[in-house]
Order: C-alpha cells, then structure tokens, then sequence
C-alpha cells in the first residue's frame, strides 16, 4: 500500500530533532510490521536515552524563541499545517490503514478527525484571554495572565496514530509550548508523516521533535524525559498502569500531566428506548476501529423487557460486517494491531464461556482463507449471559466483542455501570426526558453518550474521572492544560 503514495517523500524513517531527521544514535532499527500482511514495510529509528536528551536540549533551546511568537504567528502557521494535512489526505490514510490495519474508509476519517483540533487549536492561539481583577485597595492593579508550561512531552497510543498526536501537538504548539513526541512502536510512521508535514508548514527547528522507540527501549526514553525538570508537561493517551507510572516519576519535578487512559464504558438501553437507534448507536461506538478505541462500550447493559429484541437486532448487524485488510474496500473490520492483542481477545471470550456466557456471533478468529491476509483478524462477537465475574467485565477488551448483560431496574443499570474504577465514557438509550437528566447526572464517567454513540469532536473536552485519568483534550480546555496562570500585581498607582 505505501508504494502507491502520491507523496513518497511522506514515508520518513529516522528522528525529527532541531529540525534534521536523523538516525537513532548507535543506528538501531525497528520493525514496522502490516498486520493485515505480517509484512515488515519499514524500519524505522529505535532510539534510547542519548537521542531523547537530544530532543529534549533542542525543545528547551527553542522555546523561549517560540513563545516570544504572538498567538497570531502560531495560528498561521498551525492553518499552513492544517492545509497540508489537507492536501494529503489520502496518503496520510494509506499510512495509517498499512501500519495499522484499519480500513481505509476509517483512515480517511482518521485523517479528518485530526485536522479538525490543528483547526481548531490554531483559531483558540488567538484567544489565551486572562483577567482584569477588581483591585482590592486603591493605587493597584491585578491581573491574571496565562503563559504556556514549557516543553512538553507527548507520548502517543497506536490506535489512533495520526489523531492522538494531531490531539496533543496542536494546543501545546497553539499554546506556545514546544514538544518532544514519542509515537506508539506499532505505528511510527503516521507520526513521521505528520511532523513531516508541519516541517513543510514552517515551523521553526526544535519546535517540535520526534523520537521513535521500541518498546524495549520506549522506558529508556520516557524516563529521560520524566528525570529532566526542563520538560514541564507529559501529556500521554494510553494504559491506567503506565499512567500511573508516569504520575509517580513525575512526582520528582513536579509536572503539570494530562492522561487519558482506560476505559470500561457502559452502553445502557432502556427498555423505552428506540431499539434500532440504540443498536445504530452501538454499531458506530463498538466497531469503529475493530474494537479498539478507548471509548467503545466494553459492556452493554440491557432492560429485561426488551433484551431479546435487542439482542436478535444486534445479532443480524453484526453477523453482515465484512472483516479483510485495508486494501479491500469492502472490509469494515480489519485486523487487530498484534499478535497480543488477539490472544486478549481469545482469553475474555473463553473466560465468559466458561463462566455461563454464550456466543450469539463470532467467537473465533478468522483465518487467512477468510481474508486473503495472514493477519491478525479476530470475528465481529456478540455473547449473551454475560455478568460481572467475567474478565471483560472487568478489563478493557479492546477488540470487536460485544457482552450483553441483563437488567431489571434504573438504579441496578446505574449501580452496575458505575462498578469499575474507570470513568472515561458511557453511553444511554431512553425516551423519557426525565430519565435523561437523572442517568447523566448519576453517571460516573468525564464523556456521557445521550441517545448517541459518536461523541468525539474538536470542540468538546475528551477525557475521563476515576482511574482513567485527568486533563482534557480539546475545546477551550484543552488548550488551558498546556498553560499556567501567572498574577501580576502592580502598586504605586495613586
């Protein structure tokens, strides 16, 4: 797929750092693999602590410059790059779909989605209001500005390679801050494009540094970064566990820290609610991604009085989704990302069955004569019986599984979707106007789904409460996540 790009110079390979791509030093190479294929289509820079400091020196060295730089210059250039992104579009999707595996279509999305918050951060650059305070004694005059934290290090998932990094680059940029970025050892590519991009957007050496790792190395150098007291933010999307290590190092420096981590979302359907919009719903929020976003409902709760009807209706759906690689346009379930990634699948599957669950679709992996791939494809599954004993009721999935669970009253669909550490998202379907306010109210997640399953946008802040972490992305706050409020006090006034 990668050599049908229209822009071939868009496959980059080595380091971004002060502005040169560069090999890792000591030369070190990484695998790319295609896990539709189980091809290698690149190798890329495995690098360690040595070129971290590196990325680190040179963001430090141009932030005072990039700062100095009014709110209006660093929109320019943030439209500039949001054009690019743009302009290639398709490749930037080729990229995705060959490293990632998601189809096409999706890609296209993907592409999409990312450019809207380079939009969207570029036009809030311009908006880093701060205050006029009503001086408390005559003769003195408060204020309240805001200045960006400093470097920032952004450590990227690989479910979304070209989003979650387009997430977190474009406010802190937008912000006035300067990056060092490490993108997800599966999908390193998509990453490199992106920076390529924003090189040919203008943006000025050291402002943003790219640094690819495996994940043996990956520690060696998050670690750089969390010992450095001149790096003053990490911004990281991935596990609870990892987040909590990355709170824990910081401790030591004092970071200001965004984290976006797991999820255990509830999809709740009412038994007034409109069935084929709730399984609509449900189809948009489960399979986007084969399963693998960190908002997908993970469990699906459903009223007793209408649990068979829903369940014959969600059957028929999925039992239709055409599973194949990206470079099938009819696919609309691609491969998992890798081999672990399916056995965890697997074993949440086996566990629900031998603890009473039942296969209503799927349940197994799909084999290359299915695909015409040897990649990593697990089927489309819906299990019926599902309960709380059960490992998917308790852990992400991250996969195309559906587990239905049974219930009888409000308070017990609450109470169960409320029993889990995590809060990022949940989602409910009801027709009843009061019940709305009452479920979204009681409901313990940063992300409620109203009679909706799409809920991502640019102008919204994403992010979760409990275990999954702290921060927001997007919307106006999530430009404040990478700033500090300085207040200024002037007397001799009178």
């Amino acid at each position: 797929m990668l050599e049908t790009l229209t822009h071939p110079d868009l496959l980059r390979t080595q380091n971004f750092i002060a502005g040169r791509w560069q090999a890792a030093q000591g030369d070190a190479l990484l695998d790319v693999i295609d896990p539709a294929t189980l091809e290698t289509v690149a190798r890329v820079a495995d690098s360690g602590a040595a070129d971290a400091q590196a990325a680190a020196d040179a963001a430090h060295e141009a932030f005072a410059a990039w700062r100095g730089r009014s709110g209006r210059e660093r929109a320019q250039l943030l439209k500039r790059w949001h054009a690019l992104i743009l302009e290639h579009r398709e490749d930037l999707a080729r990229i995705i779909s060959c490293e990632q595996g998601k189809p096409l279509a999706e890609a296209r999305g993907e592409v999409l989605y990312g450019a809207s918050y380079v939009e969207w951060f570029a036009e809030e650059a311009t908006r880093t209001h701060g205050d006029i305070i009503p001086e408390p004694a005559r003769g003195k005059k408060l204020m309240a500005v805001k200045e960006p934290v400093g470097v920032v290090a952004a450590i990227t998932p690989w479910n979304f390679p070209l989003a979650m990094i387009a997430r977190k680059l474009a406010p802190a940029l937008a912000a006035g801050c300067t990056v060092v970025a490490k993108p997800a050892e599966d999908t390193p590519l998509t990453a490199a494009a992106l920076v390529k991009l924003a090189e040919d957007a203008g943006f000025p050496a050291g402002t943003i540094n790219l640094v690819c790792a495996s994940r043996e190395r990956t520690p060696e150098v998050v670690d750089t970064w969390l010992a450095d007291p001149r790096v003053r933010k990490i911004t990281f999307t991935g596990s609870t566990p990892v987040g909590k290590h990355l709170a824990r190092e910081s401790a030591g420096t004092l970071k200001k820290l965004s984290l976006e981590l797991g999820g255990n979302a509830p999809f709740i359907v009412f038994d007034d609610a409109d069935l084929d919009a709730a399984v609509e719903g449900l189809m948009v929020s489960k399979f986007r991604n084969g399963g693998q976003t960190c908002v997908c409902p993970n469990r699906v709760f459903v009223q007793a009085a209408v649990h068979d009807s829903f369940l014959d209706k969600l059957a028929t759906r999925v039992a239709a989704l055409q599973v194949g690689p990206a470079s099938a346009e009819t696919s609309q379930i691609g491969p998992m990302i890798n081999q672990r990634a399916v056995d965890k699948i697997e074993r949440h599957v086996g566990d629900a069955l031998e603890r009473g669950a039942h296969v209503v679709v799927g349940g197994r992996r799909v084999p290359a004569a299915e695909t015409g791939t040897p990649g990593h494809y697990y089927a489309p599954t819906v299990l019926a019986g599902a309960d709380a004993t059960m490992a998917l009721a308790q852990e992400e999935t991250f996969g195309p599984v559906v587990p239905v669970f049974r219930f009888e009253t409000e308070d017990e669909a609450v109470a169960l979707a409320n029993d889990t550490p995590f809060g990022l998202a949940a989602y409910f379907y009801t027709r009843d106007a009061a019940r709305i306010w009452r479920v979204a109210d009681r409901l313990e997640t940063g992300i409620v789904g109203i009679n909706e399953g799409a809920l991502a946008a640019e102008a919204a802040p994403f992010g979760g409460v409990k275990e999954s972490g702290y921060g927001r992305e997007g919307s106006r706050h999530g430009l404040e996540d990478y700033m500090h409020v300085k207040y200024l006090c002037q007397g001799g006034l009178r």
